[in-house]
């Protein structure tokens, strides 16, 4: 057996989601620069579910069904003021509550395609709604019901905030689900792929991709940007800080990446954003600081930044708590997580693989009182 370490290069499963070629990342063929510039997250979900962009009936109807599906239950509410708030992250309330979930849905364990896809729907549309209210429970308020007038971007921004947000976040916030729906065969993506593969239901496999997007290698990186910007504070410190990490050979957040060598397409679009939101909030500092480690990690160690670096000051500046911003990943990467399970459905096989064994050789069973 050859051992690959992280099954780096290793090829799993085929799929005709989503494909990183020559560092371009595409969705079902359309370049991601195409999709950020042009299409919206709803769009973008049905075409990750269908294989090809929606009719403008196909999206309308799309967007009525995630309106009307995403109330949840009381009783998860009720569930999060019983949580010892202070010491709950975000991401472990989502994990919990989406597993909660899947108790309240009468086809949880139903296997067919038609109840699949319904589970499909009930879960876009009430992760974001899950999010939401924890964030303003754990403050002491009361959760923001869903609007069914407003995209669903608009939608989380207000049932978090409690006020509809302007045409610019809406777009931004919309802008970055675009970005970060589907990543081929991440970590998150094969964990849940890994789980429905032995037949479990969706609910099973939604709740077990949150928990590998909870690790800061993968969904909270961009909590830790913040954190390191946090910490830097002006743009005089940039250089003695970051030289500093680099001098003692640690890690600097939101940069490389194992897939792409040239860059993360999907950075160069958060940038502007970022740009744009800092001098919108009259924060423009923490564009600047990032631009500066950006220079200074490029030039030194030849590391472009990824989709987390610039995702940061975006969600700072739209007025998103931290701590969220991994659970707003998992709002977007929700629809990628549930292609690749309904085409894990559709053509599976148990993932099953072999490890190189490298512990002591045979030995026998010494009784215990002969142990020395």
């Amino acid at each position: 057996m050859t051992v690959t370490r992280g099954l780096e290069g290793v090829v799993a499963t085929t799929s005709s989601i989503s494909s990183i070629i020559d560092d371009t990342l595409t969705y079902v063929g359309y370049d991601i620069d195409d999709l950020a510039e042009n299409a919206s997250f709803e769009e973008v979900v049905y075409l990750l579910w269908h294989r090809e962009l929606p009719t403008k009936a196909q999206l309308e109807e799309l967007k009525k069904q995630l309106a009307e599906n995403a109330d949840i239950p009381k009783e998860i509410v009720e569930h999060f003021k019983l949580y010892p708030i202070a010491n709950v992250h975000p991401m472990a309330a989502l994990r919990t509550a989406v597993s909660l979930l899947a108790l309240y849905d009468e086809e949880a364990d139903d296997m067919t395609k038609e109840a699949n896809y319904r589970k499909a729907i009930r879960l876009q549309a009430k992760i974001p709604t899950i999010v939401a209210a924890f964030a303003r429970v754990r403050k002491g308020l009361e959760p923001v019901a869903p609007r069914r007038d407003l995209s669903f971007a608009a939608n989380f921004l207000y049932m978090l905030t409690g006020q509809e947000p302007d045409a610019v976040a809406a777009e931004a916030f919309d802008k970055a689900l675009v970005l970060h729906a589907d990543h081929e065969l991440n970590a998150s993506t094969f964990t849940a792929r890994v789980c429905v593969a032995t037949l479990s239901d969706m609910y099973s496999g939604i709740t077990a991709a949150i928990g590998a997007l909870k690790g800061p290698l993968h969904g909270g990186a961009n909590e830790a940007v913040m954190k390191m910007l946090t910490e830097i504070g002006t743009v005089d410190n940039v250089e003695p800080y970051i030289r500093g990490k680099l001098a003692n050979k640690e890690k600097i957040m939101g940069f490389g990446h194992r897939v792409y060598r040239k860059g993360d397409p999907r950075a160069k679009h958060l940038k502007k954003m970022s740009e744009k939101l800092t001098k919108l909030v009259g924060e423009p500092h923490w564009y600047e600081m990032s631009t500066k480690i950006e220079e200074i990690v490029t030039s030194e160690k030849a590391l472009p930044p990824n989709v987390d670096f610039y995702s940061a000051s975006v969600y700072h500046c739209l007025g998103i708590d931290h701590d969220l911003f991994t659970p707003i990943f998992a709002i977007s990467r929700t629809s990628g997580w549930i292609a690749h399970i309904l085409e894990q459905y559709d053509n599976n096989r148990l993932i099953r693989p072999r490890a190189e064994y490298t512990g002591p050789g045979k030995r026998s069973y010494v009784p215990i009182d002969e142990r020395g």
